[in-house]
């Protein structure tokens, strides 16, 4: 689904998905109606509630100028998750991150202390969030919409990253994909907010950031 029919069938609220540049004012965007009849609850991916360049920018603090390890760390990352889920062979986002950086930093020649490891992948949990997030996340709680996160990250890295951002009571669950013990695309992620919400995913809307998802 388009990012415009997205917002119709939600009857107009902004959901942000890029960079601050490219919003539209929640005030001019929103409007007034209620959701289309059958929409019930929104699960969102993450990064499109917060802004993921904040891990970028914590790679360049840690180690500098070193022109593509931030892109081998994500790239890696998230390959590592597609091959787990694809073979059936589970290991938390945490653990993945850790790999994915080992491998980051053989690629590129960098060595990192452990407490460097520590403070680049934290930056997962201490990610901005969009400047329209807190706003149009009360609004669609107004409207009656169950809200959660649908993410990859491990339960303990949703929770630090909300409660971060002053989020948390933001949402009526939080999903994490490592209760299907695998990563999206695979349909048991996706299937865990049928479960968690107690609606068929006909009367769920998803906000994903990437098209693969």
């Amino acid at each position: 689904m388009s990012r415009r029919n997205f917002l119709s069938l939600l009857g107009g609220a902004t959901l942000t998905a890029c960079a601050p540049a490219q919003l539209a004012p929640v005030a001019q965007a929103a409007s007034a109606s209620s959701p289309r009849k059958g929409v019930g609850a929104v699960a969102f991916d993450l990064f499109t509630l917060f802004d993921p360049r904040g891990v970028d920018q914590r790679v360049a603090e840690v180690v500098g100028n070193e022109p593509g390890f931030a892109a081998t760390w994500k790239s890696k990352l998230f390959e590592y998750s597609w091959l787990r889920a694809a073979s059936g062979q589970y290991r938390d986002f945490e653990g993945l991150a850790g790999d994915a950086l080992q491998c980051a930093t053989r690629t590129h020649h960098v060595e990192l202390s452990p407490a460097a490891r520590i403070r680049i992948q934290t930056a997962f949990v201490e990610l901005q969030p969009w400047p329209d997030s807190k706003v149009v996340l009360a609004q669609l709680r107004e409207r009656g919409l169950k809200l959660a996160p649908l993410a990859n990250f491990s339960p303990s890295m949703i929770r630090t990253l909300l409660t971060h951002a002053d989020l948390l009571g933001a949402f009526d669950d939080l999903i994490s994909t490592d209760r299907a013990r695998s990563y999206k695309p695979d349909p048991r992620a996706y299937a865990l907010a049928e479960k968690s919400f107690g609606l068929p995913r006909s009367q769920i809307a998803f906000a994903a950031f990437g098209s693969w998802d």
